[in-house]
């Protein structure tokens, strides 16, 4: 898939990846810093290059309803299309790419993560793994014919015709949702909210797994009313069944607000299950009960989770309750 295309001058490529449309001169890089215009074509200059890989538990992503209780094969690089002020993984998604990077081809990603014990399969995450779009889709294409599943934990800032792609050979995204204002998006991230919301239509209607993640910033995207229309739009748009999780925000980066009420989580938890089935709330140390999993229909505990150890408590083989036998999760 060519994901690029000549300017009138001849000289500029416009990169066709994600909303930026970035007009790249001979030399340069786009917004993200890692796709330049060489040899007359927009390469990746990070193909293969790693920030860090490591076994992680699923939860961690954080997807609840996927798989939950094992471990899976986490990857990242450097850079990122998004330019927040508050990013928590700001030292690899805004800092260039170090001389001595370790780098690892697909086929030794994927072997190592058949050898890894008790490993689901393969994610693409820590910085933003749209950018590294085709080693994400070379990897992932290994990993599905070895019988492995592929997650993806993104911004979701992505044009239509790449993001169909990647929903080919990826089985849960976890799309980070800023915020429910266009006018925070411009002015705390550098892009613009439509084409996240048109990337998690897309993805709920192609059938993969889907779960959102909302950071919630003291006095920036806090608010109940922005909680509700957030919550009642991806109700009606994905599916009250998608699982949002509030996280806390902490100090990072170039901002340098306190953290995050814990109350402030607390009531927009409540805000958001008037229109989801399941919300959790994360990042907040030593207060689990808001990341245990209920039936909807009959309340009870299916899955307790303490940090990330999780108990099965009434889920069925088929991921159904136990009890009522509604469908919990899907991917079981």
């Amino acid at each position: 898939m060519q994901l690029w295309e000549k300017h009138e001058d001849e000289r500029r490529l416009r990169c066709l990846l994600c909303p930026h449309s970035c007009l790249i001169t001979p030399g340069g890089s786009g917004v993200c810093g890692v796709r330049v215009n060489r040899n007359g074509e927009v390469s990746l200059s990070t193909y293969g290059i790693i920030s860090g890989y490591g076994l992680d538990p699923i939860e961690k992503k954080p997807l609840y309803h996927f798989f939950p209780g094992t471990s899976i094969l986490s990857v990242g690089s450097y850079g990122c299309n998004l330019k927040c002020d508050f990013c928590q993984n700001y030292h690899i998604s805004q800092s260039a790419v170090p001389d001595h990077s370790r780098k690892l081809a697909p086929q030794e990603l994927v072997r190592q993560a058949l050898a890894a014990g008790g490993n689901t399969g393969l994610a693409f995450t820590y910085n933003e793994p749209v950018i590294w779009f085709e080693y994400v889709t070379d990897c992932a294409r290994l990993a599905s014919a070895a019988g492995l599943r592929n997650v993806m934990v993104t911004n979701g800032y992505i044009n239509r015709e790449p993001l169909a792609e990647l929903i080919m050979v990826i089985d849960a995204f976890n799309i980070d949702l800023k915020a429910f204002s266009n006018d925070f998006y411009r002015s705390y991230t550098g892009a613009t909210l439509q084409p996240v919301l048109d990337a998690i239509k897309m993805v709920a209607s192609s059938g993969r797994h889907l779960e959102i993640t909302t950071l919630i910033l003291p006095g920036l995207n806090d608010s109940a009313e922005e909680m509700r229309r957030e919550s009642q739009w991806i109700a009606e748009n994905a599916g009250r069944g998608v699982p949002l999780h509030l996280s806390r925000y902490f100090p990072m980066h170039k901002r340098n607000d306190p953290p995050t009420p814990v109350e402030t989580i607390l009531k927009l938890k409540e805000v958001a299950e008037e229109s989801l089935d399941f919300v959790y709330t994360g990042n907040m140390p030593g207060r689990d009960a808001g990341s245990d999993t209920l039936c909807p229909f009959c309340r009870a505990t299916v899955v307790r989770r303490s940090g990330y150890a999780v108990t099965m408590t009434g889920l069925t083989d088929g991921g159904r309750c136990s009890r009522c036998n509604v469908e919990i999760m899907k991917w079981m």
